[in-house]
Order: structure tokens, then C-alpha cells, then sequence
């Protein structure tokens, strides 16, 4: 295997603990949690005291001003032991840069410190009932009266959801400019009439709590704006790279994670006389999985390398969140079959990893949205 150049000795070390938390506080509480569909609240405040939340926030706001590659060993250790109940990575890497980016000082002061400790678990209500990847078609208004935007309107599917103590809503300001009419709001869960639906039952990721939202009438101090009104949209495009790549990142952690696993049983597990790794049939399999995820890795890393310079483009972006997320099912879909009717128990790691791969090649914008992106920049 190729060595990763990219992470320093300091990375590495925080790699071992971010490894050990999640070993010691999340592990062995997973299978729990799937049952009940959300992760403890406190593994938050945990992982916060840990600084394993928005490590790249700048030290005025609470955090260590590290590079992404921090993010990065969080996302890839989650997801190398299949807990992907815990949407940190959602938390620090796509709503924190959001408020400091877009956000006024005063905003930026009252809630990034609370995001670092783990004292507010955060989320975005993009998605509704009838407007997935289409953020154009959002119907969720955002109304001035005074100082204050009236919000009405329902979103679905918005992980983090039922925890989730702030929210970034998308909504629209100008019903009949399109793309150009949409704002995003911070929005208090404790904000009346701001009310938490049931929490969704699904394919896989059984322990991230996925919600439904509604907003009746709920008033937001025009402060809470974040940046422009109208330039919603804009701020969306330009955030989602990095939300693109943490997919893809995580993505070909959990094929290595499912490649290790497979490699293990295949040894261990005897049919006709000798291992299943002793026929030449597993054997090409496990050949084809590991050079493919070999050549994923190096163009993710290479990908991370440019973003550290701010040089990911949206078409590169989109490129490894779709072929990134493709390759994660294949390999998932392998290795299932290489386990015989225990890759199908949910007692292995491999059948939960599986279910829970498929939604990736959806959120973030599906993979035909990704191509079409591509496409269009040829």
C-alpha cells in the first residue's frame, strides 16, 4: 500500500486519541443506540472537551485553529468502526464554517464557542417534503415584520434533527426570484413555534437521529441572518465542496474499515476443506477491492491536499463525492457477499456498514447531480 504522506506526526497523534475516545465512549453503546434511533447527548460535551469538534475554528471562537486534516481523522476514524450515528462531522465541518464565514461578529461570538464545547449540537434544514436536490424549489418562507423574519414551512430528513439545539435554515425571502430569493437563518430549537416531528426510521444509519421540522409563525431576530438576504443560494454552492469531500472522505475509510473485515473472515471462515481466502475466485476479489480503493485514497488525498490549499473546485468536489460513494457500495456489496449468509446478519459489522453506505450516493446531492455538475464544467 501506498504511505499517506499527507498527515503529520501531530495528525497521527491525534488520530490515537480520537481512535481511543471512540473505542472507550461510542463503541461499545453503538448497537444501543441504533435501537433507540439517537447517540447519548453527553458523547458530545465529551468530544468537545476532547476537541474533536470544530478543531478549525479560529481561537477567538473556542477552537485550535487547525487545518482540515483534523476534520478529516475524525471522519475517517467514525467511520473505520461503523458508528455513524454520530454526525459530528455534519456539526463541525458544514454548519460551524457557515456562521463564520457568513456570520455577523455578535453571531459568531454567542454561538461558535458553544459549537466547540459541545454545549450546542447544531444541524441545517435544507431538504423538504418536495425539494430534495432541487434547493431552488424550496418553499419554506422567511418574511420581514420589524426586526424580526417570520418563518413558515417543513423540512425533512435533517440529521442531527432531534438533538439539535440550533438549526441553519434555507428559506426563501423572495418567493419569485428563484434561486436568488433564498436566505439562511439561525433558528433556536426553543424558538416558539419551532417543533421537532417524529424521529425517521431507516435503511441503515438507525442511530443518527434524522428528523422532520416544522415552523409556525416562528419569529427570528433579523440579526440572525446569516450574511446577505438573497445570497443564500449563493453561500450553499460555495460551502458544499467541503461537504462533498467529508462524504468522500468518510466514504473510502469505511471500504478500507470493510476490506479489513472481510480479509479477517475470509481467512478465518473454512468451507469444502480450506479457507475462503484459499479460492481464487476471493482471492481476484480481494485484489480488485484493494487496488481500487488504493487508486480512491490517492485521488481523496489528493483532493484533501487541494482544499488545504483552496483549490477544490466544485467539479473536483463532486467527482469524489460520486465516485468515492460508488466505490464504498461496491466494495460494501462485495464484501457482504464474501461472508455468505452472515454478511446479511446484523451482528456484523459488514451488514450494518453496508445499509448504512447506501445513503451516500444520495445526501450531498445524489450522484446524478454530482455527474451533471461535472458534466457541465467539461
Amino acid at each position: 500500500m501506498i504511505p499517506r504522506t499527507l498527515f503529520s506526526p501531530e495528525h497521527e497523534l491525534f488520530r490515537s486519541s480520537v481512535r481511543k475516545f471512540l473505542e472507550q465512549e461510542a463503541a461499545p453503546f453503538h448497537a444501543q443506540w441504533e435501537k433507540r434511533g439517537y447517540i447519548d447527548r453527553e458523547l458530545w460535551n465529551k468530544a468537545g472537551a476532547q476537541g474533536m469538534l470544530c478543531s478549525h475554528l479560529p481561537e477567538a471562537y473556542g477552537g485550535m485553529a487547525a487545518d482540515f486534516l483534523y476534520s478529516a481523522v475524525v471522519i475517517e476514524e467514525i467511520s473505520r468502526q461503523g458508528l455513524s450515528g454520530i454526525g459530528f462531522s455534519l456539526h463541525s465541518d458544514i454548519v460551524a464554517p457557515y456562521i463564520l464565514h457568513y456570520g455577523s461578529e455578535a453571531l459568531k461570538l454567542k454561538y461558535l464557542p458553544k459549537l466547540v464545547s459541545g454545549e450546542m449540537v447544531t444541524a441545517i434544514a435544507m431538504t423538504e417534503p418536495g425539494a430534495g436536490s432541487d434547493l431552488q424549489g424550496v418553499k419554506t418562507t422567511a418574511v420581514l415584520d420589524g426586526d424580526e423574519y417570520v418563518l413558515n414551512g417543513s423540512k425533512t430528513f435533517i440529521t442531527n434533527g432531534f438533538l439539535a439545539d440550533l438549526v441553519i435554515v434555507v428559506a426563501k425571502t423572495d418567493p419569485h426570484a428563484g434561486a436568488k430569493g433564498t436566505s439562511l437563518f439561525l433558528v433556536e430549537a426553543d424558538t416558539p413555534g419551532f417543533a421537532k416531528g417524529k424521529r425517521l426510521e431507516k435503511v441503515g444509519m438507525k442511530a443518527q437521529d434524522t428528523s422532520e421540522l416544522f415552523f409556525q409563525d416562528v419569529r427570528v431576530p433579523r440579526e440572525n441572518l446569516l450574511g446577505q438576504a438573497g445570497a443564500g443560494f449563493a453561500y450553499l454552492m460555495q460551502e458544499l465542496p467541503q461537504e462533498r469531500l467529508t462524504v468522500a472522505i468518510g466514504g473510502l475509510a469505511s471500504a478500507e474499515a470493510a476490506l479489513q473485515w472481510t480479509l479477517e473472515y475470509t481467512r478465518e471462515r473454512k468451507a469444502f476443506g480450506k479457507s475462503i481466502a484459499d479460492f481464487q475466485n476471493t482471492r481476484f476479489k480481494l485484489a480488485e477491492m484493494a487496488t481500487e480503493i488504493q487508486i480512491g485514497r490517492v485521488f481523496v488525498d489528493r483532493c484533501l491536499e487541494l482544499h488545504l490549499q483552496g483549490l477544490l473546485d466544485v467539479p473536483t468536489a463532486a467527482m469524489a463525492k460520486y465516485w468515492g460513494t460508488d466505490l464504498q457500495c461496491k466494495v460494501l456489496d462485495e464484501c457482504v457477499q464474501l461472508h455468505g449468509g452472515y454478511g446479511f446478519m446484523w451482528e456484523y459489522p459488514v451488514a450494518r456498514a453496508w445499509a448504512d453506505a447506501r445513503v451516500q450516493r444520495i445526501y450531498a446531492g445524489t450522484n446524478e447531480i454530482m455527474k451533471e455538475i461535472i458534466a457541465r464544467s467539461l
